[in-house]
């Protein structure tokens, strides 16, 4: 972990960026985000649900309000459902669907995608259950982040919050109807009639207001600038879904009231959607479909312009700021989900522009599309390990990712491996403030990063950088498509149906060296407890590490094998599979003994020794 005052020399910098074209299989990180989407689940999971960590949630979420609103999805550490994000992120998520299609396709992923799209719409389609009613939340922030809880576990109060037409919140009602519009083009076929799209839009028009303002404990975490943006957002998709002329000649008539022609934006987010309207409106000049509304089309398109040519740093000096290692930086909480929009929305104005065989125009210089799929994939290797501390910020790619995450589920043994309740205040005693990593790898998960000079404090308790959330792994399933498809040409993963997370990752040769002869320690093997769990025995494993050198053995390391479960007692090293004593015992007197416990099903861990002093 990197002290927080440690200053990296740029020429070190320099030297962690000589990673090319190639070195990444993005498919492999394709297949760690769906992970953590199907980790990020609420309510009753399927049956073959992946994440084997992960148990049925909120499974009375809306009951108290005679509402059905079980499903849906945590939006980040927590255990809340806000509607504004996880709306914003289906909307993404289908985007993805439609316009990186054959990629997705290609690398057999489409049946993936949109069971993850299903899952978010699903939800909202439960939450909009009659005319102008809309359910936005489920869970109050402040009195979840009183406890540190499985989400399996939740004490905390599953109040539903709704809008109507005395508490409007045209923000999200808009988000909502562009969500289920642009998810109605990725499934064809999909089962919610347009007619509740055009009833949700119509609410969201009709009885405008912010939806922090009708439901106020949403603002501390989610609150939204203003609900011009998703009107117009919400229009656009609409006319994609629909191609009613209705839809357009609205993003016409209100792109100077509503501000879509008159932003020029550096940033595109769950909270300002500007960016994403103006792209989304320009590829239909650039298809020839601008009709009678040409000049004002052109308008957007030199706003989406704007926005392309900033993240180029081609923008008269009006560019977006980075971090000296290269990552856009707009603010401090989890600032790797504006940079992996940024990235996608780059990946699909340049398709758009390819399409069209046209240039991107900037203050500074004309340029191919491709420099627009550069900078995305330039954010996309700076995520995965092409940065100044040479780590992937998404949870399981590579050898090196961060440990400690900010999030319940992940930091908190399993309920199938520790079916014990965990209580609001014990969590914090017993899981939030301790020192080793999490017991459950959260993979896919990508977490909010470093600070504006690429520090990063891998600590549970630095809710800023060590967080993920939804709306910054949404955006990456299209983008890793379309880089695993440019960049590496449709090469396949070799895990494709065994994502990494099952399956070993290559080791260092150190990793692989023998265990020295006459290992200086003997392991003893206990079974101090057992239980069944859905007819799977679970086995609670204590292993004694005794000192039968006599000498003083300093630094020892050990390979655990076959682990599957949760740990206490060792820390895990950045090497795969090698775990460390804790720092108050790394020094191993003569005859001294010490303990560590893993619970797990099946066969015992393998335990060797790795390497000592």
């Amino acid at each position: 972990m990197m002290p927080r005052g440690y200053l990296l020399a740029l020429v070190a910098a320099v030297l962690c960026f000589d990673a090319s074209a190639g070195d990444f299989n993005y498919g492999d990180a394709v297949d760690l985000s769906f992970l953590y989407l199907e980790a990020q689940r609420s309510g009753k999971l399927p049956a073959d649900r992946r994440v084997k960590w992960r148990g049925d949630s909120g499974l009375k979420d809306g009951l108290a309000q005679g509402v059905n609103l079980v499903g849906g999805y945590y939006d980040a550490g927590d255990n809340v459902k806000f509607g504004l994000p996880m709306a914003f992120v289906t909307t993404i998520l289908s985007w993805g669907a439609i316009d990186f299609k054959k990629e997705i396709t290609d690398l057999n992923n489409m049946d993936k995608a949109l069971k993850a799209i299903k899952w978010g719409t699903d939800y909202l389609i439960k939450a909009h259950p009659e005319r102008n009613v809309l359910w936005a939340q489920v869970g109050d922030g402040a009195s979840d982040h009183f406890c540190w809880q499985r989400p399996e576990d939740m004490s905390t109060p599953r109040t539903a919050y709704k809008l109507d037409e005395s508490h409007p919140g045209s923000d999200l009602a808009g988000e909502t109807a562009a969500a289920l519009a642009a998810a109605s083009i990725a499934f064809k076929s999909y089962n919610s009639s347009y007619s509740d799209l055009l009833l949700l839009f119509t609410f969201a028009d009709t009885f405008r207001g912010l939806y922090d303002d009708s439901i106020p404990c949403a603002a501390d975490f989610y609150s939204s600038s203003g609900y011009w943006d998703e009107l117009l957002w919400a229009a656009a998709w609409l006319f994609r879904a629909t191609g009613d002329e209705y839809y357009l000649k609205y993003t016409v008539d209100k792109a100077v009231s509503f501000g879509g022609t008159g932003w020029a934006m550096k940033e595109f987010s769950w909270d300002n959607k500007y960016a994403g309207v103006q792209v989304l409106l320009t590829n239909v000049l650039l298809e020839g479909r601008a009709a009678a509304y040409g000049s004002t089309l052109k308008q957007y398109q030199a706003k989406a312009d704007y926005f392309a040519c900033a993240c180029l740093q081609k923008n008269d000096g009006f560019n977006i700021n980075k971090t000296p290692g290269g990552l856009m930086y707009v603010r401090e909480w989890n600032n790797m989900q504006y940079a992996s929009a940024a990235a996608f929305l780059m990946a699909v104005y340049s398709v758009y522009l390819s399409d069209a065989n046209a240039k991107l125009t900037c203050p500074d210089g004309v340029f191919e599309p491709k420099e627009l799929l550069n900078f995305a994939q330039s954010q996309a290797d700076y995520i995965l390990g092409k940065n100044p501390n040479s780590i992937s910020y998404l949870i399981g790619y590579g050898s090196k990712f961060p440990q400690k995450l900010h999030h319940r589920g992940s930091s908190i043994a399993s309920i199938f491996t520790d079916p014990s309740p965990i209580g609001c205040v014990q969590g914090f005693d017993f899981w939030y403030h301790r020192p080793q990593g999490n017991p459950n790898v959260l993979h896919g998960a990508l977490v909010g990063g470093p600070d504006k000079n690429d520090r990063f404090d891998d600590d549970r308790s630095e809710y800023e950088q060590t967080e993920p959330t939804l709306t910054a792994c949404a955006p990456l399933l299209g983008l890793f498509s379309k880089l695993q498809s440019s960049v590496n040409g449709y090469r396949i993963p070799g895990s494709r149906g065994n994502p990494p997370p099952v399956k070993p990752e290559k080791e260092s040769p150190n990793a692989n060296a023998p265990v020295p002869v006459g290992a200086p320690v003997e392991f003893i093997h206990t079974i101090t407890s057992t239980w069944m769990v859905s007819k799977e025995s679970y086995y609670r494993h204590q292993v004694k590490i005794k000192n039968t050198s006599g000498k003083p053995i300093s630094d020892l390391k050990l390979r655990l094998e076959n682990l599957s479960g949760p740990i206490w007692g060792l820390s895990p090293t950045q090497q795969k599979g090698i775990y460390e004593l804790p720092p108050w015992l790394r020094l191993l007197q003569p005859g001294s003994e010490c303990v560590f416990i893993y619970i797990q099903e099946g066969p015992q861990a393998k335990v060797t020794v790795s390497s000592y002093h």
